[in-house]
């Protein structure tokens, strides 16, 4: 079968189960939220051993260490995609809910009511995480979804949508809901672009180059979501010991992950009395580090180049500035950032103020590390992305990021005149 045709018939099928999925109670599906969770702890090993597979084929060809930390499941982080399963049922279904209603002249009642999208496509790399935590979110809020993950995750993630799946047909709902596209060619994702006929929405989730692929070429309505060139900036009237912590974190916890800090800056006032701290921190750590002149006075650091500035490394590498003050700062993040997350670490209030109204970006952050930008985090269960975009949605996208609105209008009668 050639490839548009093939996923021209996965759109087909997927949309055919949107009107069932739109019908169902809250009930059915938190009962189906639980029995995915209770499958995927039940046949872990199943997943894992498909897992392994991947992961082995991706050091073999030359993925670095931030992309194989991505593509590598454990029995912990099974549970925890359970377990953010089993957190959406706790969650308010926001289909059927009206938002509004009012009363016109006429006698006419309008009223605004959350309805899910339809079919909603995602297109991932290697992250199979992003396969469980996309069904959970899409059918809660009643949508069908089509997934396009990594060809470096193609067995993890055939385990993953095949046990997803069983839980499906266990309630005898349409397994078609859920449909992994397991085509690797990259014209399987573009055909999947140009799917107006079937597709909704498309929610691209990866590096820049992929997000920038689909934006660029997609006919089919984009949610983009975030590359992560995300900052640190650390006030001169930061507590030491707190700034401390939370540059280490933001860099070191999950370097490969997009709201981890790539680039960290700091007020010159303070600079000798911490980034020696932070250079040794990070040194043990393995954390190279590109500085700018000034900085490579004070600590041993590669000089930085302006590519520097704008790059989301993904890995242990961090650029280091020194700044005049936060004005300085603003003007810096505001020009190189990617609208992702970014913070200030200070004890002033005025500053903290003057930052959050200020930074353009779908998270800002006071005295706390990046890398909280995250659904999980932020109580939504899970996420479907984090939208950098000002449009429909922005930062992590929980269930209502995954539902429009229809207007609903009560008359008895009324005719326009």
């Amino acid at each position: 079968m050639e490839i548009a045709e093939y996923v021209a018939e996965i759109g087909r099928r997927a949309k055919q189960t949107a009107p069932i999925l739109a019908r169902l109670s809250s009930t059915c599906k938190n009962q189906l939220l639980i029995k995915m969770a209770d499958y995927l702890v039940a046949e872990s090993e199943a997943i894992l051993a498909a897992n392994r597979q991947d992961v082995e084929q991706g050091k073999s060809k030359g993925l670095s260490a931030a992309l194989i930390d991505r593509l590598t499941l454990t029995p912990q982080r099974i549970q925890g995609m359970a377990e953010g399963l089993r957190t959406l049922v706790s969650l308010e279904d926001p289909i059927g809910k009206v938002t509004g209603m009012w009363k016109r002249p006429n006698g006419l009642e309008i009223g605004q009511q959350r309805v899910p999208l339809g079919v909603v496509g995602i297109i991932y790399e290697a992250r199979p995480n992003v396969t469980v935590d996309a069904a959970g979110l899409t059918l809660k809020t009643g949508n069908a979804v089509i997934l396009k993950g990594g060809s470096e995750a193609l067995h993890s993630n055939q385990a993953l949508v095949g046990t997803l799946r069983k839980a499906l047909a266990d309630l005898e709902l349409p397994e078609d809901a859920v449909i992994l596209v397991e085509r690797t060619e990259r014209e399987a994702a573009t055909a999947l672009m140009k799917l107006n006929q079937y597709l909704d929405v498309l929610i691209p989730r990866g590096g820049s180059g992929l997000i920038r692929a689909v934006v660029e070429n997609s006919t089919v309505p984009v949610i983009e979501t975030g590359v992560g060139n995300c900052h640190t900036y650390i006030d001169g009237d930061a507590e030491l010991e707190m700034a401390r912590r939370i540059a280490f974190n933001a860099k070191v916890h999950r370097p490969g992950v997009c709201n981890a800090m790539e680039t960290l800056l700091v007020q010159r006032d303070i600079a000798p009395r911490i980034l020696p701290l932070l250079a040794e921190d990070y040194q043990k750590a393995g954390v190279e580090l590109r500085g700018c002149p000034e900085t490579c006075r004070l600590i041993a650091a590669r000089p930085a180049t302006e590519e520097d500035w704008a790059t989301e490394y993904l890995d242990l590498i961090l650029a280091v500035k020194i700044v005049a003050d936060v004005h300085e700062a603003i003007a810096h993040i505001n020009r190189y950032g990617t609208r992702h997350s970014e913070c200030i670490v200070t004890t002033s209030y005025a500053k903290a103020r003057l930052f959050l109204a200020e930074i353009d970006a779908a998270a800002v952050y006071v005295n706390a590390s990046t890398r909280f930008t995250d659904g999980f985090e932020f109580g939504f269960g899970a996420e479907i992305g984090i939208s950098t975009q000002k449009l429909h949605a922005r930062g992590p996208m929980g269930l209502e990021a995954l539902t429009t609105i229809k207007y609903i209008i009560y008359g008895d009668g009324q005719i326009r005149k």
